[in-house]
């Protein structure tokens, strides 16, 4: 291991030069990190640009839901309110593989580049939007570019750094993670009472110009033009038959009734679509999502658990703002201020498994204990009502938090390690790919429950004048909602208030699933660790999936 290696992390699809046997397990001292031998400032000065470049995608979704509810009320239509959101991580989740397979063909920094210029552009777009339907066509496009970053970073930093190291830079994702959920609900929420909801999608323009320029001086990957054609077949069934399935979600039961043509319909397009999606992708040659990744019970078991992740983080981080602006009578910048003990909570915890994940290779615990904390937490945020103190939701929304710092950097470590080395991109892009859908339907579903609820308890408590206020794309603005009778503020908030125990109580038991999932999982020996040549660990694909040199996907 010694001069060849200084060049490992080049994103060009070849595997690097080493010495002796294949398979052999490599020096942890010199092979771990294969920027350290040569430029340990370089590599972390990349890793601080990918920083930036992922908070660029993060914090776009924490300003835009603490505007949500100043947004609908300008330009109305509640009944789309999750599609706002829906639209951004649908597109994100159709775009996710092919950017991961533009990236291998293509070289990572061309791709990722490109990814950051159409957000921004999508970003434009949606702070010109002069009603609902814009606004979501415009986040859509946002979407398509975020899926570049986020499947982008990932990648690049499996390139760089293995399993078992990566604890370490934990802190660095977690730090982001903390500046883009608890900056991002502040800044949100200050832009919206003093600037205007415009701002939120403007603000992303600087940020963006920033990353653009950090990653175009630092991050140095040679260029690649490869033959290869890109399974477009397979990513236009897979997107129709995400599509369709999302469309159920957030349709059924409000738009049109479950057992209508158009829910049938989609329910019929979206299994057929998958199906021959899986058909194509034992047949072609570069699948945009190979199969047999999932043939790993330890890959499948953390893809079903990041699914349900997204699903119960994006649910929540979207109606948790709404109750507190609408019940607790919070502004748009204190709503944002009221979601710190959540934020804070998993920043600490994050920081904590990273650390241990580290010194120990361990990471089942916190896998377990994880899914604990979050179906206790969302069992507890079901509780609240109108008489919640916030205090009170402060305590169950630190519950919550600590649960989601245990998961989410711990749920694609594990992803990571448990793909072959070559595989690490289609591994990144995958896990990213279904926690993104799991945001989607879970935004969707609870969406759906929501607005259900609310239309329904609307209509008990001031009848047919309560409903017709909650449909239609009613404006329920909460500087609006301070000027009406007190009757019908009260009436609605309840009517918020329920609407968002029920999308509560559904995530906690949801949630379960993952819970249970989470005993399933065998402690795989994390790459980058003092190898043992002697033994195969369980669940490896294969013995050179215990090299520690972390190749180019």
């Amino acid at each position: 291991m010694g001069k060849s290696q200084h060049a490992t992390p080049t994103g060009d699809g070849r595997k690097p030069a080493t010495k002796g046997k294949p398979g052999a397990a490599q020096d942890p001292g010199t092979a771990q990190d294969p920027g350290s031998a040569k430029q340990p400032p370089g590599v972390r000065v990349v890793l601080f640009a990918l920083m930036i470049a992922m908070l660029l995608a993060m914090l776009d979704n924490m300003i835009v839901g603490t505007a949500m509810p100043t947004i609908v009320g300008e330009l109305g239509g509640m009944d789309h309110l999750s599609w706002v959101v829906t639209a951004y991580t649908l597109a994100t989740a159709a775009s996710t593989p092919i950017w991961g397979k533009l990236g291998d063909m293509y070289g990572r920094k061309g791709v990722f580049l490109s990814s950051i210029v159409l957000f921004l552009i999508g970003s434009a777009l949606s702070g010109m939007a002069q009603d609902m339907g814009q606004l979501i066509g415009f986040r859509a496009v946002q979407g398509l570019g975020a899926g570049g970053l986020m499947v982008g970073v990932m990648a690049i930093i499996g390139d760089l750094i293995p399993p078992r190291e990566r604890g370490k830079y934990q802190g660095m994702m977690a730090g982001v993670m903390a500046v883009a959920m608890i900056g991002g609900p502040l800044v949100g929420g200050s832009i919206t009472d003093h600037l205007g909801w415009r701002w939120s999608f403007y603000i992303n323009l600087p940020l963006g110009a920033i990353a653009l320029v950090m990653v175009t001086a630092v991050l140095h990957l040679p260029k690649k033009r490869s033959q290869t054609r890109i399974d477009y077949v397979g990513a236009a069934l897979l997107t129709l038959g995400i599509t369709s399935l999302v469309l159920i979600t957030t349709w059924g039961g409000t738009e049109y009734d479950w057992l209508s043509g158009q829910i049938i319909g989609l329910g019929v397009l979206g299994v057929v679509a998958l199906a021959l999606f899986v058909l194509v992708e034992r047949k072609v040659s570069e699948p945009v999502l190979p199969l047999h990744i999932f043939r790993n019970g330890n890959f499948s078991l953390v893809t079903l658990i990041g699914f349900l992740v997204g699903f119960v983080m994006f649910g929540s981080m979207t109606f948790l703002p709404l109750f507190q602006q609408t019940v607790q009578g919070a502004s748009a910048t204190n709503s944002g201020l009221l979601l710190l003990p959540m934020l804070l909570a998993m920043m600490a915890v994050s920081l904590f498994a990273g650390r241990v994940t580290t010194q120990s290779g361990k990471y089942k615990i916190f896998v377990v204990v994880g899914g604990g904390l979050i179906t206790a937490g969302l069992a507890l945020l079901s509780l609240m009502d109108t008489d919640t103190t916030r205090f009170t939701s402060g305590v169950y929304m630190a519950v919550l938090g600590a649960g989601m710092g245990f998961l989410m950097q711990t749920t694609m470590l594990i992803a990571q390690n448990s793909v072959e080395m070559k595989d690490m991109g289609v591994g990144s892009s995958s896990a990213t790919l279904f926690r993104t859908i799991g945001g989607s339907f879970g935004v969707a579903i609870f969406g759906a429950i929501f607005t259900h609820q609310v239309q329904t308890t609307m209509a008990e408590r001031i009848g047919k004048a309560g409903e017709k206020m909650t449909s239609g794309g009613a404006q329920m603005d909460p500087k609006g909602l301070a000027k009406l009778p007190p009757m019908i503020k009260d009436a609605y908030a309840h009517a918020v208030a329920t609407g968002t125990h029920h999308v509560f109580l559904w995530g906690a038991a949801i949630s379960i699933v993952g819970f249970a999932a989470a005993w399933f999982l065998k402690e795989v020996p994390l790459r980058g660790g003092p190898a043992k040549p002697a033994e195969s660990p369980e669940g490896a694909d294969t013995p050179a999936d215990r090299v520690a040199v972390p190749e180019a996907v």
